[in-house]
């Protein structure tokens, strides 16, 4: 759609949404796809809205809603202690409605027909996790996550550790690495105007080159950097070059051509 909508020829995207999901999407596109594994999307920042007491199928909206009572009666205090368990790394086991393939097939499709496929847990990172608000059971909370965190399994993981069910009634995404949801548009008011150059959302080190390393670097020449950081962004005139990282001692190679 959005090739039609701007008349483009190539469009990439970052991550997905789930359906019942908002926020940030990164789309590059053209020249700009050839920035996509370096935009830094290792860490995402969601806002969720879990409903307590309750059980859905598919941790969301989405699926069928059972009510299940709660044992006891929750405070502010007892959610920020739960919350705050959940920092650091664990495993989590991806939900039978993810997109994973098993067997050349999205898991949701199994799904669909009532299959449970076996699944591999993932190790994910909970960078900070926070309380929003918290009212008649329904509890919002702002977490930084490792990339391929699923948060509606997070949420049903808080709320048994709550001592109940729960499911996303909301689900926000509002920063994917250096890409924040205040630099974000819709859809319908999306027009060539939004595309914008990926360099400041880039996470790496910058050097800018002069004519000489510039005219190596189109070639993919090995160069010489007395850098500390493994990756390295080559800026000449204020345009993107190439990607170099460390191949050994102060020797960079070409990992990609951003020209």
């Amino acid at each position: 759609m959005i090739t039609h909508k701007l008349g483009l020829k190539k469009v990439g995207h970052l991550g997905t949404l789930d359906p019942f999901a908002t926020g940030v999407l990164v789309i590059a596109v053209n020249k700009g796809t050839k920035f996509m594994p370096f935009l830094g999307d290792e860490k995402k920042t969601y806002e969720a809205t879990l409903k307590l007491g309750n059980f859905s199928s598919t941790g969301d909206t989405d699926g069928i809603i059972e009510e299940v009572p709660l044992k006891e009666e929750l405070n502010e205090d007892k959610i920020k202690e739960t919350l705050s368990s959940f920092l650091g790394k664990s495993n989590q086991l991806p939900p039978m409605t993810s997109a994973i393939k098993i067997d050349g097939e999205p898991l949701y499709k199994a799904a669909h027909r009532g299959e449970v496929k076996e699944r591999k847990e993932r190790e994910i990172e909970v960078f900070s996790i926070d309380l929003l608000s918290f009212s008649d059971n329904v509890l919002s909370f702002r977490v930084e996550v490792s990339k391929g965190t699923y948060i509606r399994v997070l949420g049903e993981d808080i709320a048994k550790k709550l001592g109940t069910n729960g499911y996303l009634t909301e689900l926000k995404r509002v920063k994917t690495g250096l890409i924040d949801i205040s630099a974000s548009h819709t859809f319908e008011e999306l027009n060539e105007e939004h595309i914008v150059s990926p360099l400041p959302y880039i996470d790496l080190k910058k050097i800018v080159v002069n004519e000489v390393v510039y005219q190596k670097a189109l070639v993919g020449k090995r160069l010489i950097f007395n850098n500390e950081e493994d990756k390295l962004l080559l800026i000449y005139n204020d345009e993107a070059v190439a990607v170099y990282e460390r191949e050994e001692g102060d020797t960079y190679r070409s990992l990609r051509g951003l020209f």
